[in-house]
């Protein structure tokens, strides 16, 4: 097994839904996080996500024990094959951690970064030798999302590339590779753009927040967890695939491109939302509602699985 001792810096969503990823996998993980409650919370929920990971059969050699907290996160990283850093997306934080850890990490060590807001240039200005340091940025929760976004630049070894996309595989993750640095990555570019759209459907009144939702889980939604956009719309023109569909649609789809919504996210507009969604969730609580998101993407995730 590669990478057998693992440890996550940071312990709240992301790095509790690591952890217990890493766990499952029958991997020891190391974590450190400074908040005083921060062992409770961790193990709590990686007892609530236990059972949704053994249902998608990722626990058979795991074990939730082999988890040991730490009072610095150079004790967490020594000693360590695989470190997942999830601190506060501050640079200050970020460079703070990473000098804190460079010189008691093993050698072959690698260092993968949650970030989703900052650059993974940005965060190389915390080392002294970036070589072993990735971008590992995964979609939450990272224990049942499969999607990791790998990346490494020209100051980082191609072999630490090529470690941390085979260690996110074993752990039941599906990778992708970034060929260079754009800011938001590629999955949170994508969401953003359905996001703007979908707001501004919203603003203009053309549907409610909750037919606009139901628009894309009930549509789109469903044909994009079997297969990509650009797959989907080669299939949807029959023999002569993609071709053939940017033959009959190239100007219908430039026309609704001049015509998207532009908009900005203010106070105004976050209320209309906030409103929408309140609407939307009929009386149930987040934790209902997230138990019911878990279960659809487990039922979904298990579907998929057993015929990829």
């Amino acid at each position: 097994m590669d990478f057998v001792q693992t440890a996550c810096l940071g312990g709240g969503v992301i790095g509790a839904s690591w952890a217990a990823l890493f766990l499952a996998s029958g991997r020891s993980v190391a974590l450190y996080d400074p908040a005083p409650d921060v062992e409770r919370q961790v193990r709590d929920y990686i007892e609530t996500a236990w059972p949704t990971m053994t249902e998608l059969g990722l626990t058979t050699n795991g074990t939730p024990d082999a988890i040991r907290f730490c009072a610095t996160a150079a004790e967490a990283v020594a000693g360590a094959d695989f470190v997942q850093e999830n601190v506060p997306e501050r640079l200050p934080i970020k460079h703070a951690t990473f000098a804190e850890i460079e010189p008691v990490l093993k050698p072959e060590a690698i260092v993968a970064s949650s970030a989703s807001g900052l650059m993974l240039s940005q965060m190389q200005g915390g080392w002294e030798d970036p070589s072993r340091f990735v971008l590992g940025h995964p979609f939450n929760p990272p224990h049942l999302i499969p999607l990791v976004e790998i990346l490494g630049n020209d100051r980082t070894d191609p072999a630490a590339v090529e470690a941390a996309d085979r260690f996110y595989t074993a752990v039941g993750k599906v990778t992708i590779r970034l060929n260079k640095e754009k800011n938001g990555h590629v999955a949170n570019r994508l969401q953003a753009a359905i996001w703007r759209e979908a707001i501004s459907l919203v603003v203009e009144g053309v549907a409610s927040v909750e037919d606009v939702d139901k628009a894309v889980w009930a549509g789109p939604g469903l044909r994009w967890a079997a297969m990509g956009p650009t797959m989907l719309f080669n299939l949807g023109a029959g023999e002569g695939g993609l071709q053939s569909f940017c033959d009959h649609f190239s100007d219908t789809f430039n026309g609704w491109w001049e015509d998207l919504g532009q908009v900005r996210l203010n106070d105004e507009i976050a209320q209309t939302l906030i409103q929408g969604v309140r609407d939307e969730a009929q009386g149930q609580t987040p934790a209902q509602l997230s138990a019911q998101r878990d279960a659809l993407i487990t039922a979904m995730l298990r579907a998929t699985n057993r015929l990829r």
